[in-house]
């Protein structure tokens, strides 16, 4: 192990840092509401109620946060840089979606995103699980819940031209 391994009060400090960089994320894509266009849109028959959203997304954030917390504490910056650097990756991805989607009204755009999006989760899975397997099963529920987004996605762009 090298000595940039976080040790003492800075591990718990960067489960605080992790969660705050992770609802930061969180915070820009709610900046997006769905509002009167969405209500408009022909929906897909599986479109989940939209109370479901905020505390399915909560839990996600707090276990991608974790994920990422994990990774750190066991390697630290320096010999962590590709999975978290790809960490950062998708979270950006994350927060462009609601922009995309809800913000610009393009489920097209959306949809590439969300693909992008899915892709850079399936390989920072991979790599948080190299590096910690824990990590990568906190992940796994987010591809989950990305995958079926992308369905959904895929229809309202479709149902809606």
């Amino acid at each position: 192990m090298s000595q940039s391994r976080p040790t003492g009060p800075w591990v718990w400090m960067g489960l605080i840092l992790w969660l705050a960089v992770t609802f930061t994320a969180a915070y820009i894509g709610s900046r997006f509401q769905p509002g009167a266009w969405y209500a408009g849109l022909v929906k897909p028959t599986l479109t989940p109620p939209a109370w479901i959203f905020g505390p399915v997304w909560s839990l996600l954030y707090v276990m991608m946060a974790t994920a990422a917390w994990l990774v750190w504490r066991r390697y630290g910056w320096a010999n962590a840089i590709v999975p978290l650097g790809l960490f950062f990756g998708q979270l950006a991805l994350n927060a462009l979606w609601s922009y995309l989607f809800f913000g610009l009204q393009r489920p097209g755009l959306a949809l590439l995103d969300i693909v992008a999006l899915w892709l850079a989760i399936l390989v920072t899975f991979m790599a948080f699980w190299r590096s910690q397997p824990p990590a990568g099963l906190l992940l796994l529920p987010y591809l989950l819940w990305v995958s079926f987004a992308t369905y959904l996605n895929f229809q309202f762009w479709r149902l809606n031209p």
